[in-house]
């Protein structure tokens, strides 16, 4: 039995409210220690976030809108170490609720704030708000929030999602955002990033609630060093590429890391392929081969040397024909993995040699591209991991039920989107790493060598090797966009943020 993967569970707002009960009993101490926690995170993972737009201003205008809980103190003090951090920067006030409305805690983080930051801070109503802003830090409402938003706060929110301001952070929930909210409604904070502090709640994860969510990030405030009862959903932790960031073996050789086969490409989409054996390569895959159309080889191998490239028999227009099978049956018991899709094609030839290697094959599959139809995904018995992307996903499903596929098919599914989810029979996983910086193609060709390496790797363990490779290929993009931003990079310029990414905090 492989152990699940590293996570900590996605919680109701009522699992939230209970855990936090029974975690902090009413013990103003320790929820004033999480609070700071809770501040700190929030700001560290601000800074990080502004490099996909060029950094921090050090003259930053900060938007706080404070309610009366704590929400409301988790933003100020995250205000606070922002201001200290950096000395020009200002911070505008609002207390949504007014401020006589604060609790103890919440009223205790405006105390420290002002003493810390006194000439810089100003406390405004919602009609002497400045024009622009850098930062707006939502801390309004949080998980105890019941619908509907009063006229008040409502007023203030219409007013800021309309400002110009450069990044928008909402403290663990958009205001307006709870379970049971209606998607769409005007009266939600729309968050550029939402800021889950200690525990990810299942509204922000709800695909219905995207624009307003904007991007997740967990700030795991160790919560659940002692974990309750086992979730069904679950979010991805940094920790899942431990096995990754340690030492190897001096004993070990390229045996002991996998080798993974990489079947795909054609005349028409020749890159798509090379991205997906790159990704392998830079992955730690111990032998790479891959099996290409043989008017490929020549430009590929001078490429990537270290892979072993087949040249294929093509078809006339280029793709991969059926006469090459003996190509790969000949050498497959050398592989511990198969990659089969990328830069593939539609040519009914070529989908038939697809069809035909996953209906014979015994060792695991990755499923990619052009190779997720429906009768394909659904050949043969050998364990698979499928990487669709929600267009794709539509078309294996066809017309059919989720469940009732994957109970029948026991596959690891990666859907690809803005929160990746991995899902095998009842587990489920999300990924809050990556970004619009993905949004181009090739990159989940990348992904699909990524994943194919790690399921080489552990061969037995295919829902382990995509929430893994899933993981690696997000954080990779996240350093890519804050090195590079999001706009002025290509997609294979993430492979050289994967060494990094196995020990950035």
């Amino acid at each position: 039995m492989n152990p699940p993967p590293a996570s900590d569970p996605v919680l109701s707002c009522d699992e939230t409210r209970r855990l936090e009960k029974g975690l902090f009993a009413g013990d103003e101490t320790k929820e004033w220690s999480a609070m700071r926690r809770a501040g700190q995170a929030v700001a560290a993972a601000v800074i990080e976030d502004f490099r996909e737009i060029g950094g921090f201003p050090p003259q930053a205008r900060v938007l706080v809108l404070a309610g009366k809980g704590h929400n409301g103190g988790d933003a100020l003090l995250a205000a606070q170490t922002l201001l200290e951090k950096f000395p020009d920067a200002a911070v505008d006030v609002i207390f949504a609720l007014g401020e006589r409305t604060l609790r103890p805690l919440a009223f205790r983080a405006y105390r420290d704030l002002a003493h810390a930051v006194r000439e810089r801070l100003t406390v405004r109503a919602v009609n002497d708000l400045s024009a622009s802003y850098d930062l707006c830090l939502d801390g309004v409402f949080g998980f105890q929030f019941r619908s509907p938003v009063d006229a008040v706060v409502a007023r203030l929110l219409a007013r800021v999602n309309a400002l110009p301001i450069r990044l928008r952070a909402a403290v663990d929930l958009p205001s307006g955002l709870g379970e049971g909210a209606k998607a769409g409604s005007p009266d939600m904070f729309r968050a550029d990033f939402t800021y889950a502090t200690g525990v990810v709640k299942t509204p922000v994860v709800d695909s219905s609630y995207a624009e307003v969510v904007g991007r997740l990030r967990y700030l795991d405030l160790g919560f659940f060093e002692e974990e309750p009862a086992e979730a069904r959903l679950r979010v991805l932790t940094p920790k899942v590429l431990a096995p990754l960031a340690a030492l190897r073996s001096p004993t070990s050789d390229k045996r002991d890391y996998g080798h993974v086969f990489i079947l795909g490409g054609s005349r028409n989409f020749p890159g798509a392929i090379l991205m997906s054996v790159q990704a392998a390569l830079r992955s730690g895959a111990g032998l790479t081969t891959a099996f290409v159309p043989e008017s490929l080889v020549p430009v590929f191998a001078a490429q990537a040397p270290e892979a072993m490239w087949v040249g294929w028999p093509e078809t006339p227009d280029g793709g991969l024909a059926l006469e090459g099978r003996h190509l790969l049956q000949e050498r497959l018991s050398r592989a511990s993995a198969l990659v089969l899709g990328p830069g593939m094609g539609k040519e009914p030839e070529t989908l038939a040699l697809a069809k035909d290697v996953v209906q014979s094959a015994s060792i695991p599959l990755l499923l990619d591209a052009d190779a997720l139809q429906p009768d394909i995904v659904r050949a043969g018995k050998a364990p698979r991991v499928l990487t669709p992307h929600r267009g794709e996903f539509m078309r294996i499903l066809a017309g059919g039920d989720f469940r009732e596929f994957q109970k029948a098919s026991d596959a690891v599914v990666v859907l690809k989107g803005r929160l990746t989810g991995i899902t095998q029979q009842e587990r489920g996983y999300y990924s809050p790493y990556g970004g619009p910086v993905l949004a181009r193609g090739g990159s989940g060709d990348c992904l699909a060598g990524i994943i194919g390496t790690q399921l080489a790797r552990t061969p037995d363990d295919p829902l382990g090797a995509a929430c893994r490779g899933t993981v690696w290929h997000g954080r990779a993009a996240d350093l890519l966009a804050r090195a590079h931003g999001q706009v002025a990079v290509r997609t294979t310029q993430l492979l050289d943020f994967l060494s990094p990414a196995l020990h950035a905090k």
